[in-house]
C-alpha cells in the first residue's frame, strides 16, 4: 500500500475524545482536571479536542450540576459529536449489584454504542468492571482488604500500547474490587500488564473498536491517594465506614508512614470526628519514590497515537477510494 499523504499522517491528523466522567461531586472536577492534564502533554504534535459528558442518572448536588451544565453534555449528545474515541471512568457505586445502579440502562447503550463508533475506549476503574459485565457476564470479586497504594506490575504483553513502558510499571489504584485473570484470559481479553500475585491492571479487548480496560488510576496525582486516605479515615471517624483505613501501600516515605500510623492508632483508640482536625496537613506528607507520571504518559501518548494513526488510515483508504 501506497504511504500516506501528508496531510493525512497521523501527525497531521486531529481527533476527538469525549470523557465520560461519572465520579460524584466531590471528585468531579479533579478527574475533568487529572484526564485532561494526563491527555495533552501525551499528544505532542497531535492535534488533540477533548469534550465532556455526563450520565443524566447520577444524582448531583446543586454546585455540580451547574458545572455539568456550564461545560459538559449528556451522553444523548454522543452519537452527534463526531468523536473518535472515549474515556468512561467509574464512580462510588451504591448497590452490590451493579446492574441494580440507576445508570445501568444508559451505561449498557454507552457501551453498545462504542463498540461499533468509536476507534478505541478506555474504561476506568468501576466503568471497566461494568463493561466486562455486560460484555462477557464477567463478575468482580470482592478483595480481602481496600486496594490502596502505588502497585507494580509486569508488562505481559507486547501490545503496541505498552510501546515504551519500562518496567515494573508503577500505578496508583484504589479499589475493593477486582477481576480474575483467568476468567478474562477465558473469554479472549490479552492482559497487558499484571503483578506476581495475578492481580490484573490493564488489559483489551478488540472489537470494531479496541477497548482498552484500566483497573488502576494513571490519571492520578501525587496527592490524590493521599486524599482518598483522609477522606476514607474521615468517614471511619464519623461512623461511616466499619474499619479503620489502612495506609497506601507503596506511597508515603517511612517517616510519613509512622506519622500516619500514630495517627490510626489514636483513630482506633478515640473514634471520634474531631480528631480529623489532627489528620496531619499535606505539607507534612513525603511520598516515596515511586513514580507513575511517566508510564502513565507513554501509555497514553500510545493510546493517541493509535487513535490519530487509524483515523489517519482510514482517511487514505477513502483518498485512495476516490482516486480509484
Amino acid at each position: 500500500m501506497n504511504a500516506m499523504p501528508r496531510a493525512i499522517s497521523p501527525a497531521n491528523t486531529p481527533i476527538k475524545i469525549g470523557l465520560v466522567n461519572n465520579m460524584g461531586d466531590a471528585a468531579l472536577l479533579a478527574t475533568e482536571r487529572q484526564f485532561t492534564r494526563l491527555i495533552e502533554p501525551a499528544a505532542h504534535e497531535i492535534d488533540v479536542h477533548v469534550r465532556l459528558f455526563y450520565l443524566p442518572e447520577i444524582a448531583r448536588g446543586d454546585a455540580a450540576q451547574t458545572h455539568l451544565q456550564g461545560g459538559y453534555e449528556p451522553i444523548e449528545a454522543l452519537p452527534h459529536a463526531g468523536l473518535d474515541a472515549l474515556i468512561v471512568t467509574g464512580c462510588e457505586p451504591v448497590q452490590p449489584n451493579l446492574m441494580d445502579e440507576p445508570y445501568w440502562p444508559s451505561l449498557v447503550r454507552l457501551i453498545d454504542w462504542a463498540k461499533d463508533n468509536t476507534i478505541s475506549t478506555i474504561w476506568s476503574c468501576l466503568a471497566a468492571h461494568a463493561a466486562v459485565l455486560h460484555l462477557d457476564g464477567i463478575e468482580r470479586q470482592r478483595l480481602p482488604r481496600k486496594l490502596a497504594g502505588v502497585c507494580e506490575f509486569d508488562r505481559v504483553s507486547d501490545h503496541p500500547l505498552l510501546r515504551g513502558v519500562k518496567e515494573p510499571v508503577h500505578v496508583p489504584h484504589s479499589r475493593l474490587n477486582g477481576l480474575s485473570s483467568s476468567d478474562l484470559a477465558r473469554r479472549g481479553y490479552e492482559l497487558l500488564t499484571q503483578s506476581a500475585d495475578s492481580d490484573v491492571d490493564a488489559f483489551v479487548k478488540q472489537y470494531k473498536s479496541l477497548f482498552v480496560f484500566l483497573q488502576g488510576h494513571p490519571e492520578y496525582e501525587p496527592d490524590s491517594l493521599y486524599r482518598e486516605y483522609r477522606r476514607d479515615m474521615t468517614r471511619f471517624l464519623n461512623g461511616q465506614q466499619d474499619t479503620c483505613p489502612a495506609l497506601p501501600d507503596n506511597y508515603f516515605d517511612r517517616k510519613t508512614n509512622l506519622l500516619f500510623s500514630a495517627f490510626g492508632k489514636a483513630a482506633r483508640a478515640e473514634r471520634t470526628p474531631a480528631l480529623v482536625r489532627h489528620f496531619p496537613a499535606l505539607e507534612k506528607v513525603r511520598l516515596s519514590r515511586a513514580d507513575w507520571a511517566a508510564s502513565s504518559s507513554r501509555l497514553f501518548s500510545n493510546w493517541i497515537f493509535h487513535i490519530a494513526e487509524a483515523k489517519a488510515r482510514q482517511a487514505h483508504l477513502a483518498h485512495e477510494h476516490v482516486i480509484v
